[in-house]
């Protein structure tokens, strides 16, 4: 009917028909298109329609949570754990699937598994809050040079959090951690997480503070 730079639209339309198919619809910036094809009006400029940095960053991590979730229940995301430790610079030896007997990941730094630190990692895969009895119970379990890590996609009580800040051998690790560490260490990971979460380097805007011109 018209064609129309897509320079002349502003970012929020542009991200509106980003994903568009043979058959779409156009709801929060029918008014703008309809007046480019008609060309009774400019369009209007508007540079931060769109989402900003910190928007795309939040949902990105979103993403990353809900990819585990939903395909790596159970002792899968302890085979990624043990994956991810390898990556930085640990050696483990992934428990086998079976009754949980409190440690799903021996991990440390020496050939043998010897030399201490030695490190025995829990990994949960739900995403509700862990809380105080439970990592009081797997400290408790604790012997000698050992430390402790605990991992969950989920989040942890006040109270644990409180409970672990005093103990120098014990980490909690809740699932906006695991993203982080995955986030630095993915270009490293094996293709089949990759495969997994797929993610890609791009450059984006970031947001204006409101006291910014």
């Amino acid at each position: 009917m018209r064609e129309v730079p897509r320079s002349q639209f502003s970012q929020g339309a542009l991200y509106e028909i980003g994903s568009a198919m043979s058959l779409f619809q156009i709801k929060n910036s029918a008014a703008e298109f309809l007046a480019a094809l008609e060309g009774t009006a400019p369009p209007p400029i508007d540079d931060g329609a769109g989402p900003d940095a910190d928007e795309i960053e939040q949902y990105t991590r979103g993403y990353v949570i809900k990819r585990l979730a939903q395909e790596l229940k159970g002792h899968p995301l302890a085979d990624l754990v043990a994956h991810l430790l390898e990556k930085m610079r640990y050696r483990t030896r992934a428990s086998p699937p079976g009754p949980d007997r409190g440690v799903d990941i021996p991990a440390h730094r020496d050939e043998l598994g010897f030399e201490p630190p030695i490190i025995k990692v829990q990994v949960k895969s739900g995403e509700g809050t862990v809380g105080d009895p439970e990592v009081s119970a797997l400290y408790g379990k604790v012997t000698g040079a050992e430390f402790r890590l605990l991992v969950t996609l989920g989040t942890y009580s006040s109270q644990a959090r409180s409970f672990a800040e005093g103990k120098s051998n014990l980490r909690l690790i809740d699932g906006s951690d695991l993203v982080d560490l995955l986030l630095l260490h993915y270009e490293e990971l094996d293709s089949r997480y990759k495969g997994l979460l797929l993610l890609r380097r791009v450059y984006v805007p970031e947001g204006l503070d409101e006291t910014e011109g």
